[in-house]
């Protein structure tokens, strides 16, 4: 699977490109720009492709574009969430150390002599101490430099950062884009499961690229018949020992599920009074049971509780709805 600084198309998001565009054209661009939308829609794809219009890279088989697709452009710096060294997993926060790298980055001549470029990927990640230095920079900011932001949860960025830059918001993918994309980015082994991973994706293709990488079509398959149901008794063991033979499955397995359950709340939310809705079968008691799946889950997961007896309890509690 490529990854955003490899790619050179950017699919369903042409109202935000031509903002940027039209403004760089005019020779208006702002100092710092902030990507938004829901995780896995594109942001850093698109922050790319602006260093790369920025840094005159628009042929990515030309020597600049090379050095931006390996990672060797001396005037692109990239800012994102460092890897723990234990879990090899990325790390809860952008901390000051991370960002410490920009001062001396944006205080050098740019080395190709035009524009120096900061990408922020994940933004809201960003600790304190690493908002505070970003902020200093958008007071001052620097001239010929840009930074890009891009961000799923901007409420978690200082209003002071928001305020400073100019915001493009990168909607949800359409299935059409959505099945574009992933025909461009993914290995050929998944290609005959994409027109079904496409409805549980809610237009983001990295969840869609998850999904399809951790048993989410087999696990859809299971949540359809917990809501059928068809998970009494010794299914019950059955669906929760298949769950936890999938990598990731008990997490894969609650989000679509707890979707699932969002879905069917809105259906009976919309339904005439009274369609539908059986005794127990209400709103307000579908509601109460994702409130309590979620409940059971970060449980489970932050104290590292038993992961099938987990399932066994959130079947039943999805079973008495």
């Amino acid at each position: 699977m490529t990854a955003p600084r490899e790619r050179t198309r950017l699919h369903g998001h042409d109202a935000a490109w031509q903002q940027f565009a039209s403004v760089m054209r005019a020779g208006r661009l702002h100092h710092a720009w902030l990507l938004t939308g829901v995780d896995g829609i594109g942001k850093a794809t698109m922050a790319f492709m602006m260093a790369r219009a920025l840094l005159k890279a628009h042929d990515p088989d030309s020597p600049v574009g090379r050095r931006i697709t390996a990672g060797t452009h001396a005037d692109l710096l990239v800012i994102a969430r460092g890897v723990d060294d234990k879990t090899r997993r990325p790390r809860r926060e952008i901390v000051g150390d991370d960002v410490r790298p920009i001062g001396a980055f944006l205080r050098r001549t740019a080395a190709e002599g035009g524009w120096r470029v900061v990408i922020v990927d994940g933004a809201e990640y960003m600790n304190r101490t690493a908002s505070n230095a970003i902020l200093k920079i958008l007071e001052e900011p620097p001239a010929g430099a840009i930074l890009i932001l891009t961000c799923a949860a901007p409420g978690r960025l200082l209003p002071t950062i928001r305020s400073r830059c100019r915001t493009l918001d990168l909607g949800p993918l359409s299935a059409y884009d959505l099945h574009a994309v992933l025909t461009d980015v993914v290995d050929d082994a998944y290609r005959a499961d994409i027109e079904n991973i496409i409805p549980l994706s809610h237009g983001s293709a990295g969840r869609a690229i998850s999904l399809l990488h951790r048993d989410g079509i087999k696990l859809s398959a299971l949540v359809a018949q917990v809501m059928d149901g068809q998970d009494g008794g010794t299914d019950a063991y059955r669906i929760a020992s298949s769950i936890t033979e999938s990598e990731n499955g008990f997490s894969v397995f609650f989000d679509l599920l707890c979707d699932a359950i969002s879905v069917r709340t809105r259906e009976l939310l919309r339904a005439p009074q009274g369609q539908g809705q059986s005794r127990d079968m209400r709103p307000e008691r579908m509601a109460d049971a994702w409130q309590d799946l979620v409940r059971l889950r970060a449980e489970t997961e932050n104290f590292n509780l038993d992961k099938q007896q987990a399932l066994l309890t959130a079947l039943a509690r999805v079973n008495a709805i």
